[in-house]
Formats: structure tokens, C-alpha cells, sequence
């Protein structure tokens, strides 16, 4: 992914109004980030821990959404599978993330959902640079490119549906 500014993430949004955008928490690491290994940036609201937002590169440009995670599963700790980059994760590893649609559909209360990696860290998951433990990534006959390309193409369907294309 290319280096992102705070200028390029706010006006990135597509399920939430400018002012929502203008509010939101950036990360204030974005000169530190490993630009080379993500495919998308994500992030933890700080301050609101339900809340994440994601933004990946699209055309020209670039594609954020803000994200709401659903309460954890109460019940015992089980191993759960992100649905971007298929890595599983023990306990709360991975999320419900709910995304109000764009437009019209998102201002009437529809919205789509994902499970996802809770710490958004996809990309660093597929190229070994961040571990879950034992059992985190199922042996793949892909190579580590076409897993990141499953991975993006997994990513833009999910964008799809928040836009509703």
C-alpha cells in the first residue's frame, strides 16, 4: 500500500458523514507504519474501543470505512478464522466487524459485516511478520502473492457490499 496522509484518510470515508470523518481518531504512528507490508490500513479507536475504521487503496485514490465490533463471544475460548486473510486466532482474535452501508441503504440502518482479525493486522498475519501462536496459519499450497491477493480481492468484496456496488 502507498504511504497515507490524515488529509487522504478523512476524506477516504464512505459510510459516514464529513463531520463523522473530521472527528475520528487517526493514528498519530503513520510515518512508522510498514507502508511496504500492508495491503490496507486499519485501526483501533482508542478511544472507543468498538470502533475501527479501514482504509485501502482504490483506483486513484482511497476507500475507508468506519467499523463497529460486535460484543465478544461470551461463551469458552475457541479458534476463530478472519474472513480477509484466513488466519485463525485463539479467544477474541477475531471480531464481528459491522460497516453501515453508504448511502441511502446506511442512512436507513443497513449494514454488512465480517469477521476479521481484531487488531486489523491482516496483511502482517500473510507475511509471517506478526504471530498468533501455535496453529495460526493452515499450511496453503498458494504462494505468500496469491495469498495476498486472495486476501485484497476478499477485502473488495466486502467493500463492495458496504458501497453497494
Amino acid at each position: 500500500m502507498r504511504r497515507v496522509t490524515e488529509r487522504d484518510i478523512r476524506a477516504s470515508f464512505v459510510n459516514c458523514t464529513k463531520g463523522e470523518a473530521k472527528r475520528l481518531a487517526v493514528p498519530k504512528d503513520l510515518a512508522a507504519r510498514p507502508w511496504e507490508d500492508l495491503d490496507f490500513l486499519g485501526w483501533r479507536d482508542p478511544g472507543a474501543p468498538q470502533r475501527a475504521y479501514l482504509v485501502t487503496e482504490s483506483g486513484d485514490g482511497f476507500v475507508g470505512v468506519a467499523l463497529r465490533l460486535a460484543a465478544p463471544y461470551a461463551g469458552r475460548a475457541r479458534r476463530s478464522m478472519c474472513s480477509l486473510c484466513l488466519t485463525t486466532h485463539p479467544g477474541g482474535g477475531v471480531s464481528l466487524m459491522t460497516a453501515r452501508k453508504a448511502g441511502r441503504d446506511g442512512q436507513q440502518g443497513n449494514s454488512v459485516g465480517a469477521y476479521i482479525c481484531t487488531d486489523l493486522a491482516c496483511s502482517l498475519y500473510l507475511r509471517g511478520k506478526k504471530k498468533t501462536g501455535p496453529g495460526e496459519r493452515l499450511h496453503e499450497s498458494l504462494t505468500p502473492a496469491e495469498q495476498v491477493e486472495r486476501t485484497t480481492a476478499n477485502l473488495a468484496g466486502f467493500l463492495d457490499k458496504v458501497v453497494g456496488a
